[in-house]
């Protein structure tokens, strides 16, 4: 048999079914309202290739270098070619046509969806990896059920099947036709707290298909449910888009909400009570908390997936995974993007709150907290910001931060995750939101509001016990009295002299990127403008000061300094920028080295800055120069240092690797006499990828683990190696466990992370390094 019925179908089918398909089938044995549907077996593609005689061949094709990305890219193409080429056998074509004329009387619309057989282990997720198809039509089933197949061999399936460890040969690939639910509203469930385990469960709804929910295209509704009384949390969001069935076409769409739905409620009471019911078979069935995703149409609730919540640790802790709903909470914040969960120097939510929600965005730094909205249009109006206010600006600024200390919040209307409003944010542990695009007048001064940075949403009222707040610097440091020793050094990322008590606290081993051009931005003067009227020896007694506050806090750990990076258009918003050019793209322009080339007179106070650090005793600072190019870039720096009166052989100096032009010049910038090269991966995925990294329209591209940045990355460690320069990464991407991982097993020399992921990173390469050593001798 090439088919097998769903309700033939259980949990100890995965091999011949995969994990979707073993998931589904043991949901309708135990009589739970799955659509119906069948599944073409594993099998059923093993003899498609067996008997067309292409498994060798295929299997040959993806044996490559995967950190080749012009090898790996030839060797998913072919795969794929030898699948989508080979015709079907007549005898496989009728028996899954006439399945399918089963499933609806013949004239259904059937979600056509990939279930590998090596999906949802323990130790590694498949999920996601390969294709789903909805809204398909007998026409089109056939080729749809050979692109499932093909998609088992995706650029991105081969290499993490390689790194995995995974033999290609042994992974097969199942594919569920099922009917299609033209849900009207749909969504996913957590029956247990995702953090926790505990009996909470959490509910997001939206309008339409669910797939705009788990792509992350909607913010959804959150509900908040107590297990024990049904009491209800809501939190309703600005649903801007919906996915639905084209009537013409049949082909899903993205479409706009209609402004009388976007702030409407989706999920009812009764509804959520129904939900609720289903969520509490569907964990008594397995025994453990699920992960479901459903839907509702025609007031009838039908459950699509369930998979156990693979977020819940022994100790109740939260494990780091990928996708559109944050693991630790199972919210969204409001764009798509999956943050950390953590405190903040705020408290966490009073239960029963249920204030309206008043505007959202992109939450930037964790934690929920309370307090007066203080509108900041002026710097004037930041005297008015006293403690526990919460600043509404439209863009914050450095010379903002001494009242961002001051405040236990931070909202703004513009700004991404990379804007100074996160960076700072995140590093002084106040919890932020960003991009929210109208809060500056939306919400009024003086207003009471409580801001959910892990949400994105800003509620009306007093949601937080003010007695609840915690110190943000204990919430960084180590439980432990004992770091994790690990021999690739763990060191922290630092954009303002106010955070190095609070970055000092996580035990990093130092720090791997303190950004100069925070402290000059400060002044709220350009370089040229604070010298003209405080002279030279102020400005480099500034740059003193802040340096040497970081090097006490970690001495004798090394703080490693960077030089101004800073854009024309920041420039140009400070006194004394107005003859700042203006450019169509200032990341792509005047800054990093090239402006400290182009005025070696301002970069050599810099480099004066340094030297008198030197003379005072600070051994332990090391200079870093931004958005080098080639050796060239090097060797004029290195002259102009000598110049300042630094010996370039007894201080620690290097380069970050920012461009691709950079990583492929490293060979002559480590015999120019650099001791360190550090990876910048924010600048070094949109400059490989030409994906500008804060526009919403490519966001989706944005991929630090792309393997062509993967293979720069690879590259450069190998060549210093040779030319025995040391390896670190600032971006980031360090914070990240799949990085972590690869860097580990590249060899670097250590990962610099943001505070709030130190203590995560530095159990990460401990169990890489472990698992290193393990390998090395079995």
């Amino acid at each position: 048999m090439a088919v097998l019925w769903l309700d033939e179908i259980s949990a100890d089918d995965l091999e011949t079914v995969g994990g979707k398909g073993a998931s589904l089938g043991e949901l309708t044995g135990a009589g739970l309202p799955v659509p119906p549907g069948f599944v073409v077996t594993a099998g059923t593609y093993r003899s498609f290739i067996e008997e067309a005689e292409i498994d060798e061949e295929l299997f040959e094709a993806v044996d490559v270098d995967v950190d080749d990305s012009s090898a790996l890219a030839s060797a998913a193409n072919r795969a794929q070619e030898l699948i989508l080429e080979t015709p079907f056998p007549d005898d496989l074509r009728e028996e899954i046509l006439a399945s399918y004329q089963e499933v609806g009387d013949g004239e259904a619309f059937v979600a056509v969806r990939s279930s590998a057989t090596a999906e949802d282990l323990p130790d590694a997720s498949f999920a996601g990896q390969q294709e789903t198809f909805l809204n398909v039509t007998e026409e089109a089933l056939l080729d749809r059920v050979r692109e499932c197949w093909a998609s088992l061999f995706t650029q991105r399936a081969i290499y993490y099947r390689q790194e995995q460890g995974f033999d290609h040969s042994t992974v097969n690939i199942a594919v569920v036709v099922q009917q299609m639910v033209d849900a009207e509203k749909s969504g996913v469930m957590f029956t247990s707290h995702p953090s926790t385990g505990d009996p909470t469960m959490i509910i997001e709804a939206a309008w339409g298909l669910g797939e705009a929910v788990v792509s992350g295209a909607v913010s959804p509704d959150n509900y908040v449910i107590e297990r024990e009384d049904r009491e209800v949390d809501v939190t309703v969001a600005e649903k801007k888009v919906m996915h639905e069935k084209d009537e013409e076409t049949g082909e899903t769409v993205e479409r706009e909400v209609s402004q009388e739905k976007r702030n409407e409620r989706v999920v009812s009471d009764e509804e959520i009570n129904a939900l609720m019911d289903l969520g509490e078979r569907v964990e008594d069935h397995y025994g453990e908390p699920q992960d479901v995703e459903w839907a509702i149409v025609d007031g009838e609730v039908f459950m699509l997936q369930s998979r156990p919540i693979t977020t819940i640790d022994e100790d109740g802790g939260a494990t780091a995974e990928t996708g559109s709903v944050d693991p630790t909470t199972g919210i969204t914040d409001g764009s798509g993007s999956v943050q950390a969960t953590g405190g903040g120097n705020g408290a966490t939510a009073s239960s029963g709150g249920s204030g309206d929600v008043l505007v959202d965005g992109l939450g930037s730094s964790p934690g929920t907290v309370s307090g007066a909205a203080r509108i900041v249009k002026k710097l004037d109006d930041l005297d008015k910001v006293s403690e526990g206010d919460v600043i509404v600006t439209e863009m914050t600024m450095p010379d903002m931060v001494p009242a961002m200390k001051r405040a236990s919040g931070i909202i703004t209307d513009e700004g991404g995750m990379t804007s100074h409003a996160a960076i700072v944010s995140r590093e002084l542990g106040v919890p932020a939101i960003v991009g929210t695009t109208n809060a500056t007048t939306v919400l009024e001064d003086g207003q009471v509001v409580t801001l959910d940075g892990d949400k994105g949403a800003v509620l009306e009222g007093q949601e937080v016990d003010p007695d609840e707040e915690t110190e943000p610097v204990e919430e960084v440091r180590p439980q432990s009295p004992v770091k994790p020793m690990t021999a690739t050094e763990v060191k922290v990322n630092v954009s303002i002299p106010e955070a190095a008590e609070r970055a000092a606290a996580t035990g990093a081993d130092g720090v791997g990127l303190l950004r100069m051009e925070h402290m000059i931005l400060s002044l709220n003067q350009t370089p040229a403008k604070f010298i003209e009227e405080n002279g030279e020896d102020a400005y480099i007694t500034e740059l003193v000061e802040g340096i040497r506050g970081v090097a006490d806090a970690f001495y004798p750990r090394p703080v490693r300094v960077r030089t101004l990076d800073a854009p024309t258009d920041e420039f140009r918003q400070l006194e004394g920028g107005e003859s700042e050019p203006s450019e169509h793209n200032p990341m792509l322009g005047y800054r990093g080295i090239r402006r400290s080339l182009d005025r070696p007179d301002v970069f050599g106070h810099e480099l004066e800055a340094f030297r008198r650090l030197y003379e005072m005793g600070y051994d332990n600072v090391e200079l870093m120069l931004p958005l080098v190019n080639d050796a060239e870039d090097v060797y004029r720096a290195k002259s102009l240092m000598e110049d300042a009166g630094i010996d370039p052989e007894k201080r620690k100096w290097g380069v970050m690797i920012e461009t691709p032009a950079s990583a492929l010049s490293v060979e002559g910038m480590a015999e120019a006499g650099i001791d360190f090269a550090s990876f910048g991966t924010n600048d070094l995925t949109q400059y490989t990828l030409a994906v500008d990294r804060n526009n919403e329209n490519v966001a989706d591209r944005f991929d630090e683990l792309h393997p062509a940045i993967l293979r720069l990355i690879g590259d450069v460690i190998e060549t210093c190696r040779e030319h025995d320069v040391n390896t670190s990464i600032c971006g980031q991407a360090g914070s990240k466990p799949e990085m972590a991982q690869f860097l580990v097993n590249e060899g670097v020399n250590s990962i610099s992370a943001n505070i709030d992921a130190v203590r995560d990173v530095q159990h990460e390469v401990k169990r890489v390094e472990q698992k290193l050593l393990l390998d090395s001798v079995r």
